[in-house]
């Protein structure tokens, strides 16, 4: 019987209305916590469309933030005459522009690899991307990019930020929602399971494939924009990050690979622990957060969703028998 997803829509909503209070309630450290903790969700989703969904997990998605970013960036700069309200719509519109043209010329030749293969020459479009921002001139990669300021007067730009990154955050977790429970979503959970065998029964792997991969590399490029524009200058290493790269895999294990809360749950579950718990310990923090992961991923493989799932499977396996 299928369960109905009035429960989930609601327990959501919920959340949602929670979290868009947390500027109201808390400190200021903890809302740009919060900040973090949704971005880094918005990432872990758009990660996961072609990650979790279709099973190719991308060690380079660094790449899109950074592309999304300078391009804004300089698109911005290049237009400072346009009203103010403008800017950040200019940015996004160019940053997930770029992004696109970016993510549609490398899919036909990268996605031809698979698994490890395809990890690493992801990883390989990230570093020529970060050389040729950092290298060629126009970009002003290695001196830095200032982008303008788009928060309100009125408003503290902390909490403009955040409240940007939730309805960032709520509108990737819709697309990837809808993406989920599609035809297409279900060609690209067939192309994760066995791909030869989803193209011998008629799923248009390819072109699923690349969809995707443009889908999350767009999202991931939007969500860099709004990044950039929170830092309010950025240089080469401050949005070409191999850590980045590293952690949107982290968030899906940490989650539950392949599911769609799974980034959510691993993305703010490893953000609390490194920002909050271990935030004192700078020489303990990469062994800890290390030895954190190993633990989970040992002890939960399926990530905590996965575990959960695994307890109440047990549950009625557990009562006494009637």
């Amino acid at each position: 019987m299928k369960r109905s997803p009035v429960p989930i829509v609601l327990l959501v909503a919920a959340g949602v209305v929670l979290l868009a209070l947390g500027p109201f309630i808390l400190p200021p450290f903890y809302v740009r916590v919060g900040q973090l903790m949704l971005y880094s969700a918005g990432l872990g989703l758009a990660w996961s469309i072609l990650g979790g969904f279709a099973g190719y997990a991308s060690f380079g998605h660094a790449a899109f933030i950074g592309v999304g970013a300078f391009a804004a960036g300089l698109a911005e700069n290049s237009l400072s005459s346009l009203p103010s309200i403008l800017v950040l719509p200019l940015g996004l519109i160019v940053g997930g522009g770029a992004c696109a043209i970016l993510s549609a010329a490398v899919a036909y030749p990268i996605l031809r690899l698979r698994g490890t293969f395809f990890a690493i020459a992801m990883l390989g479009v990230s570093h020529v991307c970060a050389e040729l921002t950092n290298n060629i001139d126009f970009f002003q990669g290695s001196l830095g990019l200032n982008l303008p300021a788009v928060a309100p007067a009125s408003m503290d730009p902390a909490n403009f930020f955040y409240w940007l990154y939730l309805v960032a955050g709520l509108i990737v977790l819709l697309i990837a929602w809808q993406i989920r429970r599609s035809r297409f979503g279900a060609g690209l959970l067939s192309i994760r399971e066995d791909e030869d065998t989803a193209r011998m029964l008629g799923v248009p792997t390819e072109r699923y494939k690349r969809l995707a991969f443009v889908v999350s590399a767009v999202l991931t490029g939007l969500l860099g924009v709004l990044y950039a524009h929170s830092l309010g200058y950025i240089t080469t290493d401050s949005v070409y990050r191999d850590d980045t790269n590293l952690s949107l895999i982290v968030y899906s294990l940490l989650g539950g690979m392949g599911t769609l809360f799974g980034p959510v749950i691993g993305a703010f579950l490893l953000v609390f622990v490194t920002q909050v718990i271990l935030a004192r310990l700078l020489d303990f923090h990469l062994f800890a957060t290390g030895l954190l992961l190993a633990v989970l991923v040992l002890a939960a493989p399926g990530g905590i969703i996965g575990l959960v799932r695994a307890l109440r499977r047990r549950r009625p396996d557990m009562a006494p028998a009637e």
